[in-house]
């Protein structure tokens, strides 16, 4: 598998590790910005289409202009064309505020494009996951968004990792249960597969999206509810979902070991699996 990530900022291709940005970019200076990670497969942007969509929320809730989709197309093209075909990677794209003060207020200059690609490795069968002691604000004006402040997710994954997990869990301010850090997290219990609503201020996750639609299609209800963070105590079965786990069972929370993949994870499993592969625009 190749390490090489390919890199387009603002219409040309540019080195990996090359100087891209500006110093006074807002996305470095103060995180303003928004991004959407995307599935390849077999040289493809799975869901391209949602994914846009949702990048224009994000965009919108930033207070940005909407998504040039002309331009980000040509960044697309330019990363996937640049090499042999990827047969599973990881697409991302990133639109800042550009160039601006040393400060909040924004500049005139537009914004900055970014487009990369690689090749990637499938994420393992099963995971464990912890929880983490910090929330995730409900209220915030960037509740729900995708945006580049990632500080927090780098802190919550690295205490999840030094407790032996994979991935972090977060609960929102209400101490209800939200989501993973790069991630949408669904519980079976009672028999009954659920997730916390958009409410709870988790991400509106693309494959979390798509996993609700393709259990419904097959008979599996799945609830969108609010939840206490307690409920990760109890949970029979438990899995995350992202562009490039799409249905990855957990094995352990915390420590607490389960059936992973349970009987209701696996029919949502195989679900996710036929469907996806028979639509990669769905």
């Amino acid at each position: 598998m190749s390490n090489e990530v390919r890199v387009w900022v603002d219409g040309s291709l540019v080195g990996a590790h090359a100087p891209s940005l500006a110093a006074l970019d807002h996305g470095v200076t103060v995180g303003d910005g928004g991004f959407e990670t995307c599935k390849i497969v077999d040289g493809e942007v799975f869901a391209a289409d949602r994914h846009a969509a949702r990048m224009d929320r994000t965009l919108a809730g930033l207070g940005l202009p909407a998504l040039d989709r002309e331009r980000l197309q040509q960044g697309i093209d330019a990363v996937l064309a640049d090499g042999p075909t990827i047969g599973f990677g990881r697409l991302r794209y990133t639109i800042t505020g550009g160039p601006g003060p040393l400060g909040s207020d924004r500049g005139d200059q537009g914004q900055t494009y970014i487009v990369t690609a690689a090749e990637v490795a499938p994420f393992a069968e099963t995971t464990a996951v912890a929880t983490v002691p910090w929330t995730r604000n409900s209220r915030a004006a960037t509740a729900g968004l995708k945006t580049t402040s990632y500080a927090d997710n780098v802190i919550a994954l690295a205490h999840a990792k030094a407790k032996g997990g994979t991935e972090a869990i977060f609960a929102n301010d209400r101490d209800e249960l939200c989501e993973g850090t790069g991630s949408n997290i669904f519980v079976v219990v009672d028999g009954v597969l659920r997730t916390p609503p958009l409410e709870s201020a988790c991400l509106a996750g693309i494959t979390r999206e798509l996993t609700i639609e393709y259990a419904h299609e097959v008979g599996i209800e799945a609830v969108e509810e609010t939840m206490p963070f307690t409920v990760l105590e109890r949970a029979e079965e438990a899995f995350l979902t992202s562009s490039t786990r799409d249905v990855q069972p957990i094995h352990a929370i915390d420590g607490r070991e389960l059936d992973a993949p349970g009987p209701i994870t696996t029919r949502v499993r195989e679900a996710f699996a036929k469907a996806s592969a028979a639509d990669l625009n769905p």
